[in-house]
């Protein structure tokens, strides 16, 4: 035993705290980073008068490279472990925004913010924090991710207003700067404290003791014959539960970003004020936060498949408010949807490492994880873009939203299908393994 791994034992508390607390200010930083690209948006426009379709390609050319490196950050996790990919993430993401504010032509910005922040945010959001985070906790899985991905609601109250401030004070050019500087300083130290599972440390999952001769280990095991497999990539691809999951995450994502990016214009659309357009879409960031932390636990003590679900009903609550809304436009139908894509919507993300781990659990974990993320990345990118046509078709967002609906009910089935409770059990149903 190293001295780092006698130090690390020696700890008051279990250091898979420690990993969730990096994580949770990584993804503070990291993801709202890329989401900064909103507001250095208009005074780029001002300044160099592009068109509005060639400038905002920069982020969805960043969306398509993201999908692309997916699988590529995931084989890297397998054979290199998370600080070989956060550090990567951190030199891509802080070049980019420093690179950016050299910008005279339009690849440039291409070139920084598309190709540079959007694959280091692969790296440091929630594709590449999944793929090791979910090693460090069994029992409390789905509470640990929730909390670490709450940074990304922190972060949105707290960095973005600082970015708002600095372009209005001293201009994007030196907000993107200073946007670079602080990823530099804060995660490249930080995220040297990470490592891949706790067994490399010498400790075990949720800081349980290492299991004695004369006391029987828990099992999560539901399913011997499957979570004895070796899975990798190529076995993994030739299963139906692959597919399903991948037909979840692509439908989860599909209504994400479909009522993200049009959730504003919508209500403008039908009558709504600025400043109700505004506050719906900051109060949707800030429900969040503890919709992902208290749905990350309850997935813990009933199943990952029930929490989803909920998640998928919150989403399609919110279309069919929308819906609703543009026949009678009322504050009471713009807080349930709020309510219902924060609170209950937001919780797919604690539990989507939590599902494939539990199935496809094995060194391979990070290449599978990996792929699936490029058909949810996918349905992240035709969620807006279909949403978006059916309403230059139509003349109106009825169909696209209502389409949203069905598509919500379709990656909840397919999670069901894809079934994670029938090969691993979580905590609160170990019943069913006999090792309660």
């Amino acid at each position: 035993m190293t001295r780092t791994q006698r130090v690390m034992m020696r700890l008051p508390f279990f250091y898979g705290w420690i990993i969730v607390v990096v994580t949770f200010i990584t993804m503070a930083i990291g993801v709202n980073a890329r989401t900064s690209f909103s507001l250095f948006f208009p005074p780029i426009i001002d300044e160099f008068g592009w068109e509005r379709g060639v400038t905002a390609g920069a982020f969805s050319f960043g969306f398509l490279v993201s999908g692309v490196v997916s699988p590529l950050i995931g084989r890297l996790m397998d054979r290199a472990g998370p600080r070989a990919v956060m550090e990567l993430g951190v030199a891509l993401m802080a070049g980019g925004m420093l690179l950016a504010p050299l910008t005279t032509q339009p690849w440039h910005l291409y070139l920084t913010i598309g190709v540079m922040v959007g694959a280091g945010s692969v790296c440091l959001g929630y594709s590449g924090q999944s793929l090791f985070l979910p090693n460090w906790f069994n029992r409390r899985r789905g509470l640990a991710m929730g909390l670490a991905f709450a940074g990304v609601g922190i972060g949105s109250m707290t960095l973005l207003p600082w970015v708002q401030h600095m372009i209005e004070q001293s201009g994007w050019r030196t907000a993107c700067t200073a946007m670079g500087v602080l990823i530099l300083i804060v995660l490249a130290p930080i995220n040297l404290l990470l490592h891949k599972r706790p067994e490399d440390i010498g400790l075990q999952p949720d800081g349980d003791a290492a299991a004695s001769a004369s006391v029987k280990p828990v099992s999560y095991i539901v399913d011997s014959a499957w979570a004895s497999t070796d899975w990798t990539l190529s076995r993994a691809v030739r299963t139906a539960r692959f597919w399903w999951i991948a037909i979840g995450y692509f439908g989860g994502l599909y209504i994400w970003y479909a009522v993200q990016v049009h959730q504003t214009k919508y209500l403008l659309d039908i009558g709504f004020s600025a400043n109700v357009a505004v506050w719906a879409l900051g109060a949707v960031s800030l429900l969040g936060i503890p919709g992902q932390i208290v749905l990350g636990h309850v997935s813990d003590r009933i199943g990952r498949e029930w929490v989803w679900t909920a998640s998928c009903l919150g989403f399609a609550i919110c279309f069919l408010a929308l819906i609703a809304l543009a026949q009678f436009p009322s504050l009471l139908l713009v807080y349930v949807m709020v309510l219902a894509q924060g609170a209950l919507g937001y919780g797919l993300t604690s539990i989507m490492g939590a599902v494939v781990l539990e199935i496809f659990q094995g060194k391979h974990f990070g290449s599978i994880f990996g792929t699936i993320m490029l058909t949810a990345l996918a349905g992240g990118a035709a969620g807006p873009w279909v949403t978006g046509l059916l309403h230059d078709l139509t003349g109106s967002y009825t169909l696209g939203f209502a389409i949203a609906v069905a598509m919500s009910g379709l990656s909840a089935v397919a999670v069901w299908l894809a079934s994670p409770r029938k090969v691993r059990a979580v905590a609160g149903q170990l019943h069913r393994t006999g090792t309660r």
